[in-house]
């Protein structure tokens, strides 16, 4: 059977490891150095016993009794002073036949010195023992007694401290290391607790297994988004970069490791040490990395309201362009459908009308005229535009300029070959869409509602001229310096990305643009670019 172990909070256990912690270097001390406290005590009690019977070994009162020039009564009352004073057991001086000449027990004087340990010295050698007298067992230090001139030994003095009040002292001096101990393991479970609270606190109050599974959870989202994730410290060194940014980088041909890494080494225009500096976020930021133009949007990294890093997000732009025009191109087929099923659904509406006014002669005729103008149409496009993408995307823009009451006219002189490169396409379609939609926006209150588009393409050179021209409501020359700036828009603030995206195309096309403009009189775009036809041959 599996023992269960108890999930402890963390900050349970800091709590419980810094108090075992204390409490372990506290016994450890308690351990080195209370013995050594008992040692101490035991030795100042045996030197306090050594000094006193050294004092009344060497008091004229008690030689001047032993010798007969003082009654022998001053030597107990003297020692008896002596005793009171120094708080020790007992003070007793013998002569040299170990007999009392005083004692606490005045009955005892007289009588024989009980211990049997006196005979060192009687021998004239001072020293201390532990022995068993009248008093019970007792720390006692002997000191000789000598006349008064110091040649001959006349008694000795010994002063007894009992093991008793020895161990009393002794607990005394560990009671102080107790209360040591105490105080110190309240200031470490305090401290504990203190450290366990700020710890959770900083934390978030999360444990070390939520904290485990927000990581997990973070990293297994940051190396599955699509869009490259990069952050940097306020110092500009990489902190973190995902899959998705790595792989980036290694596509633009760098392969070392980025972690650690200084951000202007290898992205010197990505505006991360700017945002740090500014605080301010930047969104849809272009990014040059050796050839790779990225779209980045980069936001500061706060925390209590200071910045500390920067984070940025990426995609290739190419990437987003070829996304784009998938969507473009969906919407634009969708736009054709529906334009053109208004435009059929319109011409039902009058096919019924006839019906129900039995004008049958003229029936046949009108839907003559409506297949005839439709083939007519088809005809001239299929003919003059060889590419059957190009052509499909003009004739759904002529089908919804009908829809909204206005006209887009083809030239005569247009002419559109196969191109050797198919991806061209997709550019000239982004060219050819945004400068009709802006031309049929331009012509919405306008009289002449049409707008005139033509393709010219010289097989000398192999360029592709382009024109667009409408009679709107035209453009100053303010305006027509600012038309190609990203964001910017004569309608309104959620517009003005269609010119940006046509002068990026046709500079990706090595092409040049102009533009002719009077303000009521209309405008004229002129693209000139790049174009080779397909050969039969290369069939």
């Amino acid at each position: 059977m599996k023992l269960k172990i108890p999930n402890i909070r963390l900050q349970t256990t800091i709590i419980l490891l810094v108090c075992s912690v204390v409490i372990l270097a506290l016994l450890v001390t308690y351990l080195l150095i209370g013995e050594e406290v008992s040692e101490r005590t035991q030795v100042h009690l045996e030197e306090k016993a050594t000094n006193i019977s050294r004092m009344v070994a060497n008091s004229p009162v008690v030689i001047n009794s032993m010798e007969g020039e003082l009654p022998e009564e001053e030597i107990q009352t003297f020692a008896e002073d002596i005793r009171e004073v120094t708080n020790v057991d007992y003070v007793v001086v013998f002569d040299m036949n170990s007999v009392r000449k005083s004692h606490p027990d005045e009955e005892k004087i007289g009588k024989t010195f009980v211990g049997g340990d006196e005979g060192e010295v009687l021998k004239g050698n001072e020293h201390v023992s532990i022995a068993k007298g009248t008093l019970g067992m007792s720390l006692r230090s002997f000191t000789p007694i000598y006349n008064s001139e110091g040649t001959n030994q006349i008694g000795a003095v010994a002063v007894g401290i009992s093991l008793s009040s020895i161990e009393q002292a002794v607990s005394k001096s560990r009671y102080i290391i107790y209360i040591g101990i105490l105080f110190g393991a309240v200031i470490g479970v305090i401290g504990a607790i203190f450290l366990g609270r700020r710890v959770r606190k900083i934390l978030f109050g999360l444990e070390p297994s939520q904290i485990a599974k927000v990581l997990e959870e973070r990293n297994k989202m940051l190396q599955s988004t699509v869009e490259g994730i990069l952050t940097i410290d306020e110092d500009g060194k990489v902190t973190l970069a995902n899959d998705t940014a790595k792989k980036i980088f290694r596509e633009a041909g760098l392969k070392d490791e980025l972690i650690g890494k200084q951000i202007d080494s290898f992205m010197p225009d990505s505006n991360l040490i700017k945002v740090i500096r500014t605080g301010v976020p930047l969104l849809d930021q272009e990014t040059n990395l050796n050839g790779i133009t990225l779209l980045a949007n980069i936001v500061p990294i706060k925390v209590d309201n200071r910045v500390v890093g920067a984070i940025s997000t990426f995609r290739d732009l190419t990437e987003i362009k070829r996304l784009a025009e998938e969507l473009t191109g969906v919407k634009m087929y969708a736009e054709a459908l529906r334009a053109q099923a208004h435009e059929f659904k319109n011409k039902l509406h009058v096919i019924l009308g006839m019906v129900h006014m039995k004008s049958y002669d003229q029936l046949p005729e009108y839907i003559n005229q409506i297949t005839n103008h439709y083939q007519e149409e088809i005809g001239f496009i299929a003919k003059r535009i060889k590419d059957p993408i190009l052509a499909g995307f003009v004739l759904a823009k002529m089908s919804y300029a009908r829809e909204q009451n206005k006209n887009v006219l083809l030239s005569e002189d247009t002419l559109v070959p196969v191109p050797r490169n198919q991806e061209i396409t997709h550019e000239i379609i982004t060219i050819v869409g945004n400068l009709i939609d802006n031309a049929l926006e331009a012509v919405k209150n306008a009289k002449d509602k049409k707008v005139l588009v033509s393709f010219v393409f010289d097989e000398e050179e192999e360029c592709l001229t382009l024109e667009v021209k409408d009679k709107g409501i035209g453009m100053n020359e303010e305006k027509l310096n600012q038309v190609f700036e990203k964001g910017y828009s004569t309608k309104d603030s959620e517009r003005g990305y269609g010119l940006h995206l046509v002068n990026e195309s046709i500079q990706k096309l090595d092409g040049d643009v102009s533009v002719t403009s009077q303000p009521g009189k209309g405008t004229i775009f002129e693209v000139r670019i790049p174009y080779k036809s397909k050969d039969e041959s290369d069939d």
